[in-house]
Protein backbone atom coordinates (compact mmCIF):
# COMPACT_ATOMS: atom_id res chain seq x y z
CA UNK A 1 0.00 0.00 0.00
CA UNK A 2 1.37 3.43 -0.98
CA UNK A 3 1.50 6.12 1.72
CA UNK A 4 0.91 9.58 0.25
CA UNK A 5 2.08 12.69 2.16
CA UNK A 6 -0.65 14.56 4.04
CA UNK A 7 -1.53 18.18 3.16
CA UNK A 8 0.47 20.68 5.23
CA UNK A 9 0.43 24.45 5.41
CA UNK A 10 3.90 25.93 4.83
CA UNK A 11 3.31 29.69 5.09
CA UNK A 12 1.15 31.86 7.35
CA UNK A 13 -0.69 34.69 5.59
CA UNK A 14 -1.02 35.53 1.90
CA UNK A 15 2.22 35.10 -0.04
CA UNK A 16 3.18 37.89 -2.41
CA UNK A 17 4.45 37.03 -5.91
CA UNK A 18 8.11 36.92 -4.90
CA UNK A 19 7.33 34.63 -1.97
CA UNK A 20 5.11 32.48 -4.17
CA UNK A 21 7.84 31.82 -6.71
CA UNK A 22 10.37 31.21 -3.97
CA UNK A 23 8.13 28.63 -2.29
CA UNK A 24 7.56 26.80 -5.55
CA UNK A 25 10.95 25.22 -4.89
CA UNK A 26 11.62 25.45 -1.15
CA UNK A 27 13.92 22.44 -1.33
CA UNK A 28 16.24 23.56 -4.13
CA UNK A 29 19.27 23.52 -1.80
CA UNK A 30 18.94 19.87 -0.84
CA UNK A 31 22.00 17.69 -1.48
CA UNK A 32 21.91 15.51 -4.57
CA UNK A 33 18.95 17.47 -5.87
CA UNK A 34 18.71 15.56 -9.11
CA UNK A 35 19.01 12.10 -7.55
CA UNK A 36 16.09 10.02 -6.33
CA UNK A 37 12.39 10.74 -6.05
CA UNK A 38 11.49 14.06 -4.37
CA UNK A 39 7.75 13.39 -4.31
CA UNK A 40 7.56 13.15 -0.52
CA UNK A 41 9.28 16.54 -0.11
CA UNK A 42 6.77 18.49 -2.18
CA UNK A 43 3.49 16.58 -2.33
CA UNK A 44 0.99 18.01 0.14
CA UNK A 45 2.57 21.47 0.58
CA UNK A 46 0.11 24.37 0.29
CA UNK A 47 -0.09 28.10 0.96
CA UNK A 48 -2.35 31.04 0.23
CA UNK A 49 -1.74 33.43 -2.65
CA UNK A 50 -3.38 36.62 -3.96
CA UNK A 51 -6.01 36.58 -6.69
CA UNK A 52 -3.81 38.38 -9.28
CA UNK A 53 -1.09 35.75 -8.82
CA UNK A 54 -3.63 32.94 -9.14
CA UNK A 55 -4.86 34.50 -12.40
CA UNK A 56 -1.28 35.09 -13.60
CA UNK A 57 -0.45 31.40 -13.20
CA UNK A 58 -3.61 30.44 -15.08
CA UNK A 59 -2.49 32.49 -18.07
CA UNK A 60 1.12 31.20 -18.27
CA UNK A 61 0.34 27.89 -20.00
CA UNK A 62 -2.81 26.02 -20.93
CA UNK A 63 -3.73 24.06 -17.79
CA UNK A 64 -3.42 20.30 -17.65
CA UNK A 65 -7.05 20.30 -16.54
CA UNK A 66 -9.72 22.59 -15.10
CA UNK A 67 -12.27 21.30 -12.61
CA UNK A 68 -14.69 23.94 -11.43
CA UNK A 69 -12.65 26.42 -9.38
CA UNK A 70 -9.42 24.39 -9.60
CA UNK A 71 -6.77 23.97 -12.28
CA UNK A 72 -3.53 22.00 -12.56
CA UNK A 73 -0.30 23.08 -14.22
CA UNK A 74 0.77 21.12 -17.28
CA UNK A 75 4.44 21.01 -16.21
CA UNK A 76 5.25 18.52 -13.45
CA UNK A 77 7.70 19.47 -10.72
CA UNK A 78 8.86 15.94 -9.94
CA UNK A 79 7.43 12.56 -10.84
CA UNK A 80 3.64 12.91 -10.82
CA UNK A 81 3.62 16.02 -8.60
CA UNK A 82 2.32 19.25 -10.09
CA UNK A 83 0.90 22.58 -8.98
CA UNK A 84 -2.84 22.78 -8.40
CA UNK A 85 -4.45 26.18 -7.89
CA UNK A 86 -7.65 26.61 -5.91
CA UNK A 87 -10.25 29.40 -5.67
CA UNK A 88 -12.26 28.48 -2.58
CA UNK A 89 -15.14 30.16 -0.81
CA UNK A 90 -14.28 30.24 2.89
CA UNK A 91 -16.48 32.10 5.38
CA UNK A 92 -18.20 33.92 2.53
CA UNK A 93 -15.03 35.15 0.79
CA UNK A 94 -13.19 33.74 -2.24
CA UNK A 95 -9.57 32.97 -1.36
CA UNK A 96 -6.81 31.54 -3.53
CA UNK A 97 -4.29 28.80 -2.81
CA UNK A 98 -1.45 26.86 -4.38
CA UNK A 99 -0.79 23.22 -3.52
CA UNK A 100 1.47 20.45 -4.75
CA UNK A 101 -0.57 17.35 -5.48
CA UNK A 102 0.71 13.91 -6.42
CA UNK A 103 -1.65 12.99 -9.23
CA UNK A 104 -0.71 9.32 -8.82
CA UNK A 105 -3.04 9.57 -5.82
CA UNK A 106 -6.48 9.99 -7.37
CA UNK A 107 -7.81 11.48 -4.13
CA UNK A 108 -4.97 14.00 -3.67
CA UNK A 109 -6.69 17.07 -5.11
CA UNK A 110 -9.94 16.59 -3.22
CA UNK A 111 -8.03 15.70 -0.03
CA UNK A 112 -6.08 18.95 -0.30
CA UNK A 113 -9.17 21.02 -1.08
CA UNK A 114 -10.94 19.73 2.01
CA UNK A 115 -7.82 20.13 4.17
CA UNK A 116 -7.43 23.78 3.13
CA UNK A 117 -11.09 24.55 3.81
CA UNK A 118 -10.92 22.83 7.20
CA UNK A 119 -7.72 24.59 8.21
CA UNK A 120 -8.79 28.05 7.08
CA UNK A 121 -12.34 27.83 8.47
CA UNK A 122 -11.19 27.85 12.09
CA UNK A 123 -12.59 30.85 13.97
CA UNK A 124 -9.35 31.62 15.84
CA UNK A 125 -5.98 32.10 14.16
CA UNK A 126 -3.66 29.34 15.35
CA UNK A 127 -0.40 27.68 14.36
CA UNK A 128 0.87 24.31 15.44
CA UNK A 129 4.58 23.58 15.92
CA UNK A 130 5.02 22.09 12.44
CA UNK A 131 3.41 25.15 10.83
CA UNK A 132 5.74 27.43 12.78
CA UNK A 133 8.77 25.45 11.61
CA UNK A 134 7.58 25.38 8.00
CA UNK A 135 6.93 29.13 8.05
CA UNK A 136 10.46 29.71 9.36
CA UNK A 137 11.89 27.52 6.60
CA UNK A 138 9.79 29.25 3.93
CA UNK A 139 10.84 32.76 4.99
CA UNK A 140 14.52 32.22 5.84
CA UNK A 141 16.93 33.41 3.15
CA UNK A 142 18.97 30.71 1.42
CA UNK A 143 22.17 32.08 2.97
CA UNK A 144 20.81 31.32 6.44
CA UNK A 145 19.39 27.86 5.87
CA UNK A 146 20.66 24.63 4.41
CA UNK A 147 20.91 20.88 4.75
CA UNK A 148 23.17 18.57 6.69
CA UNK A 149 25.90 16.76 4.83
CA UNK A 150 29.10 14.89 5.69
CA UNK A 151 30.75 18.14 6.85
CA UNK A 152 28.17 19.04 9.50
CA UNK A 153 28.54 17.79 13.08
CA UNK A 154 24.86 16.87 13.28
CA UNK A 155 24.99 14.85 10.06
CA UNK A 156 21.77 13.08 9.27
CA UNK A 157 20.89 12.63 5.60
CA UNK A 158 19.34 15.83 4.21
CA UNK A 159 18.04 17.22 7.51
CA UNK A 160 17.26 20.95 7.43
CA UNK A 161 19.44 23.49 9.25
CA UNK A 162 18.84 27.15 10.12
CA UNK A 163 21.26 29.77 11.38
CA UNK A 164 20.84 31.13 14.90
CA UNK A 165 22.50 34.20 16.42
CA UNK A 166 23.44 34.53 20.07
CA UNK A 167 23.56 37.64 22.26
CA UNK A 168 27.28 37.84 21.57
CA UNK A 169 26.63 38.11 17.84
CA UNK A 170 28.09 34.70 17.07
CA UNK A 171 26.17 32.42 14.73
CA UNK A 172 25.62 28.69 14.80
CA UNK A 173 23.50 26.27 12.82
CA UNK A 174 20.88 24.03 14.37
CA UNK A 175 18.52 21.39 13.07
CA UNK A 176 15.18 23.00 12.24
CA UNK A 177 13.26 20.24 14.00
CA UNK A 178 15.30 20.75 17.20
CA UNK A 179 14.50 24.45 17.68
CA UNK A 180 13.16 25.27 21.13
CA UNK A 181 9.95 27.23 21.60
CA UNK A 182 12.04 30.31 22.46
CA UNK A 183 14.16 29.93 19.30
CA UNK A 184 11.04 29.46 17.19
CA UNK A 185 9.48 32.62 18.64
CA UNK A 186 12.66 34.59 17.97
CA UNK A 187 12.65 33.59 14.29
CA UNK A 188 8.95 34.29 13.67
CA UNK A 189 7.69 37.77 12.81
CA UNK A 190 6.23 39.59 15.81
CA UNK A 191 2.60 39.22 14.72
CA UNK A 192 2.93 35.40 14.64
CA UNK A 193 4.85 34.81 17.86
CA UNK A 194 1.94 34.63 20.24
CA UNK A 195 -0.72 32.87 18.19
CA UNK A 196 -2.33 30.03 20.16
CA UNK A 197 -1.20 26.48 19.46
CA UNK A 198 -3.33 24.32 17.17
CA UNK A 199 -3.77 20.66 18.03
CA UNK A 200 -3.88 19.69 14.38
CA UNK A 201 -3.66 21.35 11.00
Amino acid sequence: MTNFPLPRKIFQGVADRHQMFRMFDRHAQRPNRWDGDATALYAGEWFEIAEPDHDYMFEILPPLWIRGSMFAMREFLTGSVTSVFFALRIDGAIRHFHGYCDLADHAAVETMRLAIIDRESRPVRTMNRNERLEHIWSTTADSYRGYTDETTPQHLPSRRLVMLYGVNGRSRSKLLDDLTNEEIAAKLPVHLRHLPDAVAA
